[in-house]
């Protein structure tokens, strides 16, 4: 410390006074720090991590170990007293006849299909200017493309596993016209040939062009039913006629379509209806 126009100046260090002449003895520097050694990282995890796991194996394979010393839990006994079944083939004489074929009703369906399309009526001809038929059969493109939404249709088809449609198609007369459709699907306990049958008498009730025609059920069919449509007239067209019924039995959907340019009668399509249903 130092003061100006030659005043005294004094210092302190270490406790004792200094006076200006003094001298001020060495003061040892101070040694530089040392950098700390960084600690490593993840070493610490790592080995709670391996702990952890020697712990979780070493757990298991005691777990092990014990399980496999126990003895086995024997299973709870049966129910029933005995089987159902013989434990021996009951001889010939005692085995039971199979069903007929007029109570067995998958015998019938499991055979060529085109045979359970009735009879063509007297005075009927087969319609040979269809081009959806091919052999009495028809493809499941040609079944979807009868429907507004025939992508959305040949979807619902594949999905409810259809197996197989025969069909056929007479004419009558100028301009009465017939065609009688067997949609099958697989057998078992698939009901899709019941729900494609509802799904298509409900459309009939639901929409415009049926115009809430409720139909008149087809005598011993359950729930099919047969419509006759309202006369549809254009300028410069016939009128059209239409009639439809939509039954199943089994895993068998029936529809059979009646058209012409003459007024078609409820017995009419009741009748094509009734002998489809016996046939089947």
């Amino acid at each position: 410390m130092c003061a100006g126009d030659g005043t005294r100046a004094s210092g302190l260090l270490g406790g004792t006074l200094l006076e200006p002449n003094d001298t001020i003895p060495d003061v040892p520097a101070a040694p530089p720090a040392v950098p700390a050694r960084p600690r490593p990282r993840g070493r610490t995890t790592l080995l709670i991590a391996a702990a952890a796991l020697l712990g979780i194996s070493g757990g298991t394979a005691v777990g092990y170990g014990i399980q496999a010393e126990r003895p086995p839990t024997p299973l709870p006994a049966l129910s029933q007293p005995r089987l159902e079944y013989p434990a021996k083939a009951l001889p010939a004489d005692k085995v039971p006849a199979p069903l007929p074929a007029s109570q067995d009703r998958q015998v019938k369906t499991d055979g060529d299909l085109r045979k359970l399309i009735i009879d063509r009526p007297s005075g009927w001809s087969e319609n040979k200017d269809v081009d959806w038929l091919d052999d009495g059969w028809m493809t499941v493109g040609s079944l979807a493309r009868d429907f507004y939404s025939e992508d959305t249709m040949f979807e619902y088809l594949l999905e409810a596993d259809i197996r197989r449609v025969a069909g056929a198609a007479w004419k009558k007369g100028e301009h009465r016209e017939a065609t009688v459709r067997l949609v099958q699907f697989a057998s078992g306990v698939n009901t899709s040939a019941e729900e494609f049958a509802d799904g298509q008498r409900s459309y009939m009730s639901g929409t415009e062009e049926g115009a809430g025609n409720e139909g008149d059920p087809v005598k011993g069919s359950g729930d099919g039913r047969y419509y006759v449509y309202g006369v549809d007239r254009k300028p410069g067209y016939l009128p059209f006629y239409r009639a439809r019924a939509v039954i199943h039995r089994g895993d068998v959907m029936v529809e059979i379509n009646l058209f012409d340019t003459r007024t078609i009668s409820k017995k009419d399509i009741r009748t094509l209806a009734e002998r489809q249903l016996e046939r089947l």
